[in-house]
């Protein structure tokens, strides 16, 4: 009989250090995907922000061509041009 609560005993043991590591495991998972989620919140910010220095580049760029400077005149121009064009459209559809 005593064979028989020894293995009793070994498997209660086994099963507890089971329940134990289970726990941990899902602790240290939880802990991941805060850290996952965490770190998408941050990618999704500084994606926004280079976004915004883009656009804040390339309107430096055009008022630096307006100023006088030779760089990205032609850029300049092609995005005046185009602007003109918008400008005419919607003249054209107010006149209809």
């Amino acid at each position: 009989m005593s064979v028989i609560a020894e293995i009793i005993d070994t498997l209660e043991y086994k099963v507890e250090k089971l329940f134990a590591k289970s726990k941990a495991l899902e602790k240290n998972n939880q802990d991941l995907r805060f850290e996952l989620n965490k770190a998408t919140q941050i990618i999704q910010k500084q994606s926004e922000e280079m976004e915004a220095l883009k656009k804040q580049y390339e309107t430096l760029k055009i008022a630096n061509s307006l100023l006088g400077s030779d760089n990205n005149k032609r850029e300049t121009k092609l995005k005046i041009n185009s602007l003109i064009r918008e400008i005419d459209y919607c003249i054209a559809q107010l006149s209809d």
